[in-house]
Parts: C-alpha cells; sequence; structure tokens
C-alpha cells in the first residue's frame, strides 16, 4: 500500500496472486463495486460475475504469456 500512495487518489490498486487468494481490502472493493452494480442493473449475481471476470482476465493473461515465451523458428531473433 505505501508504494502506491501517490496513485490513490486516482486509481485503487487491487492484489491478485496467481496462484492465492485476492487481499482482503481487494475483494471488499470489487465487492462494494458489485453492489452499486447490481443496485443499477438490477441483477442479483454480479459480484459472482465481476470475480468471475477477473479470473478470466488473469487466465488470459497468463496465456499470453505463455504463448510469447516460445521461440518461433521462423523468425530470427
Amino acid at each position: 500500500m505505501e508504494k502506491y500512495t501517490g496513485l490513490a487518489t486516482v486509481y485503487r490498486p487491487i492484489a491478485v496472486e496467481m496462484l492465492g487468494p485476492i487481499n482482503g481490502s481487494a475483494s471488499d472493493f470489487i465487492s462494494a463495486l458489485a453492489k452499486k452494480i447490481s443496485q443499477c442493473s438490477g441483477g442479483e449475481r454480479e459480484t459472482a460475475f465481476l470475480f468471475q471476470r477477473i479470473f478470466v482476465l488473469m487466465q488470459l493473461y497468463n496465456s499470453i504469456l505463455l504463448h510469447e515465451s516460445f521461440i518461433r523458428e521462423d523468425c530470427p531473433e
């Protein structure tokens, strides 16, 4: 949190570990955000959908990193 105090006025840092849980403050923030979305949309499962989107984005990001780690034989380095 100390590292990002200068950004706190503009952005809200969220820490998500690839092999572990979401930190408490990020989980609280996402839950509060989902509740506000639910109030506007009338949906009851916005919290679950928001967490699912985050985890899908993490998987997509990991797959891109994995794909970029392969060396193509047809491209000179």
